[in-house]
């Protein structure tokens, strides 16, 4: 996600980094093609010009001309700046004091609704929540079930009303229902249509004034661009929306829409999709967002990532094998499970700073998987003792996996250079007798 973005900004500031002291010109030309870059990325034109008078004016507030940290102050103004951009401070979800929360989504057809239920159960779960969702699309065919499906994928419970009942009604009883079984959050997944029209604002507007929601969040396809800021302030003025949610926001190089979305309307995104997979919604973070676009990093992100998706008894357990020298293929392979789980390795890598300006590169998921591969293709014995593994067990793991005799030898030439580099940077000067091992190749 904002990957051209990010690309053209980072080649602006990389050429004020160069040139030392900046003159008052080197400042406007730098934000002569930040104001391209924001254009190109699909940014309302009110919201690129506003953002970038705000940068002139703290530029020309501070001491950022003659001064050899000129481009480093430029680059801090603008990320803060861009923070604000995005919505300042984090936005948090509310909660009733009493009963059940209610949260209804809502937005137009294959913007990602249903899904976004399933995903906001999950993070709810995750936050020590139970959550019921609720079955209001009445008109797409198999709506229902869908919810039904990702219900017991998740293992979320899911109410679903009677044919003849009408989508307040449906949600009415849902809130009873979770009342008395223990649900403290009803999400209310709502029908949408192609384009807005009057009979599904009218429909929305009896619905939310039948559950009276905590929380009313439109979901938005990042990947419709400036016709989604539209639309946001339709559906807003209406429905009175309290947070957005951009969907396939990892399918969006521009992020035109996350980035005019708040200032347009004045209400802030609150969830981010970035993914298939139902555990690919993340709470959106302005100051996090802003690191990210500018090549930055976030580490408070990747953090929380990983603290979800790893194993803590394992990670200890990987550190003491790697302290006393006795990192296999088995604990590679648990590592790089454990790695993935976290996401895409593109997304990881792009949570680390100074990893942002690598973004050119791109990264093989497949050769990944092909290592994974090769390893799975092994006997137990092989991958606790690669030295074993010679011409005969080379050709059987090849076959094995589909690849070749010479694919499997530069793997384990990688595999043993990595375990060298391990060694050293660990300082282990005790080695157990795996660390003695050479592999033949």
């Amino acid at each position: 996600m904002f990957d051209s973005l990010t690309e053209k900004l980072q080649s602006v500031f990389a050429r004020l980094r160069g040139r030392g002291r900046l003159s008052e010109q080197d400042i406007a030309d730098a934000l002569r093609e930040v104001r391209l870059a924001l254009l190109e990325a699909d940014v309302n034109y009110r919201v690129v010009k506003d953002f970038l008078e705000s940068v002139r004016q703290r530029a020309k507030g501070e001491d950022v001309y003659e001064s050899l940290t000129g481009a480093q102050t430029v680059v801090r103004i603008v990320h803060s700046e861009l923070a604000g951009l995005l919505g300042g401070s984090d936005a948090r979800m509310h909660f009733a004091g009493k009963g059940p929360t209610v949260v209804m989504l809502c937005g137009l057809q294959g913007s990602g609704k249903t899904t976004t239920c399933g995903k906001l159960a999950l993070w709810m779960r995750k936050q020590g929540r139970h959550a019921l969702m609720v079955a209001c699309d009445v008109y797409r065919p198999a709506a229902r079930r869908q919810l039904e499906v990702l219900g017991e994928q998740l293992g979320v419970p899911v109410f679903g009303g009677g044919d003849e009942e009408s989508p307040p009604e449906i949600a009415a009883r849902a809130i009873r229902h979770a009342s008395t079984h223990g649900n403290d959050v009803v999400i209310v997944d709502t029908a949408g249509r192609l384009h807005i029209d009057e009979q599904m604002m009218a429909e929305l507007e009896l619905l939310n004034a039948a559950v009276d929601p905590q929380e009313t969040l439109l979901v938005v396809d990042a990947m419709t661009g400036q016709d989604a800021v539209t639309f946001a302030g339709d559906f807003h003025q209406r429905l009175t929306v309290t947070g957005f949610v951009m969907t396939k926001l990892d399918g969006d190089a521009r992020g035109g829409a996350a980035l005019s979305i708040r200032s347009a309307t004045g209400v802030p995104v609150k969830f981010v999709g970035i993914g298939e997979k139902l555990d690919n919604l993340e709470a959106f973070h302005p100051e996090r967002m802003a690191s990210r676009i500018l090549g930055m990093g976030d580490v408070l992100s990747l953090i929380e990532k990983a603290e979800e998706s790893l194993d803590q008894r394992k990670a200890a357990e990987m550190e003491r094998r790697l302290r006393e020298d006795r990192f296999d293929l088995n604990d590679f392979l648990e590592q790089m499970q454990q790695v993935r789980r976290m996401g895409s390795l593109e997304q990881v890598i792009g949570m680390i700073p100074g990893m942002g300006r690598l973004k050119g590169a791109q990264v093989d998921e497949k050769a990944v998987a092909r290592q994974e591969a090769i390893v799975k293709s092994m006997t137990a014995d092989e991958r606790s003792d690669p030295s074993i593994i010679g011409g005969s067990r080379k050709r059987r793991i090849a076959a094995g996996c589909g690849m070749t005799v010479q694919d499997v030898n530069q793997f384990l030439r990688q595999f043993d250079t990595m375990r060298q580099m391990v060694r050293q940077m660990m300082g282990a000067h005790r080695p157990g007798p795996r660390a003695r091992l050479r592999l033949p190749i």
